[in-house]
């Protein structure tokens, strides 16, 4: 089980709590992002940066994921495709998507879409705080219990 992270957008908390829990749950990490990242010092974590461009990334992750693996990122399009392939997805807010709740959230992605480009100011995210990461980290600390299980 690998868990791939769509590294550019991802919070740096989010990013430090996955590198400890490859230390202390043993969990490979695989951070994918167009730019340089610094690695962590985990031995079960890896970056790894692909050329610029739209989606790069994100074809790297659907491409080398596999069922049964994790991918954290915010990236709506990106969880449905990967959801198709068999893996969870968790938001670095800690919302889990699967395959029965996914198209709700792309439905809201495309509406919210939409008031933008009318003009209409939807906000973004809430900002990233404790509470935010705290729910992440319970959100991954369920799937590692449930996947180390099986």
């Amino acid at each position: 089980m690998t868990i791939w992270v769509d590294a550019d957008a991802a919070p740096g908390a989010v990013k430090d709590i996955l590198t400890k829990a490859s230390l202390t749950r043993g969990v490979d990490v695989m951070l994918v992002a167009n730019r340089w990242l610094p690695k962590p010092r985990a031995a079960r974590v890896q970056t790894v940066v692909v050329p610029a461009g739209a989606d790069v990334a994100d074809d790297y992750i659907v491409e080398h994921c596999q069922a049964g693996d994790l991918v954290i990122t915010a990236d709506i399009p990106l969880a449905d495709r990967v959801i198709e392939r068999g893996c969870e997805v968790i938001t670095a807010y800690g919302r889990e998507l699967d395959a029965e709740n996914v198209r709700e959230a792309l439905n809201m992605r495309d509406f919210k879409e939409e008031l933008r480009d009318l003009g209409v100011m939807t906000g973004g995210p809430p900002p990233y705080g404790q509470s935010q990461k705290q729910a992440f980290a319970n959100a991954l600390d369920r799937w590692i219990t449930r996947n180390q299980r099986a």
